[in-house]
Parts: C-alpha cells; sequence; structure tokens
C-alpha cells in the first residue's frame, strides 16, 4: 500500500478529513493582531519612560505633596545628594523610551531598563509598601 486514504495523498487526506471551525478571516486577524503586539507593548513602555526621563530635566510634572515616610525620605535624599544619580536615573530613562520607540536596539534598551526594575521592585518591597498589593 503506498500510505494515500481512498486515493489521496496524506496531506490531501489530512486536509480533507479535518474540520476547520474558524474561517480564514478569524485566523488571519488573530494572526494580524499577534503580529502587532509586540510594537504596541514596546510603545506603551517607551512612551512613559520618554515622559519620565525629560521630567528629570524639564521638571514640568510637579512632585507629590504627601510627605515621604522616614527611610524612604533618606534614600531619596541620598540620591539626590550624590549629584549624579538622578540626572543618569533620567537620562536612562529618555534613552531608553527613545529607543524603544524608534524600534532601534531595543534588547540594549530592555537591558538598560532591567535594573531600574529590580530596584523598583527592592524599593517598594522594603522601604515603601504603597505599591505592593495589600494582605487579606
Amino acid at each position: 500500500m503506498d500510505g494515500s486514504a481512498g486515493g489521496l495523498s496524506n496531506t490531501e487526506a489530512m486536509n480533507h478529513d479535518t474540520p476547520h471551525p474558524e474561517s480564514s478571516d478569524d485566523v488571519s486577524a488573530n494572526r494580524s493582531f499577534a503580529r502587532r503586539l509586540p510594537g504596541i507593548v514596546r510603545n506603551l513602555l517607551g512612551m512613559p519612560l520618554l515622559v519620565i526621563g525629560l521630567n528629570g530635566f524639564l521638571n514640568f510634572i510637579p512632585p507629590p505633596t504627601t510627605p515621604m515616610p522616614g527611610e524612604v525620605a533618606t534614600f531619596v535624599g541620598a540620591l539626590v545628594r550624590s549629584g549624579y544619580m538622578m540626572p543618569l536615573i533620567g537620562m536612562t530613562h529618555l534613552i531608553v523610551g527613545a529607543l524603544l520607540l524608534a524600534n532601534r536596539w531595543v534588547p540594549l534598551a530592555l537591558l538598560l531598563l532591567a535594573p531600574f526594575l529590580v530596584n523598583s521592585l527592592a524599593f517598594h518591597v522594603f522601604l515603601e509598601h504603597s505599591g505592593l498589593p495589600r494582605r487579606a
């Protein structure tokens, strides 16, 4: 026997016997969205980083009016007093946001962003708990 089913080749038999619950329009729409999703996420991440980076130099977003807890004020004060850390953070956010929006060197941009994400998580875990989910 040649391995065919009822005179059809293996490929034709599989295509003939398999039901197609989705129309080709549904499949192409899903593929189109899946193709655009990385760009959407990249832009949604890049826009706030660019704005926050610009704010580090232009100060157009007013600072919060609520007082910071003691440890947080000490930590932020040390960053400000160093003289270089806040401009470095602002410049890094600005560069990463611009690279993500321009779709250039995206892996490098994400690599530059990683230490800020780790520090942000550690900041909220150890110093400022308001950004974390509450226990029941």
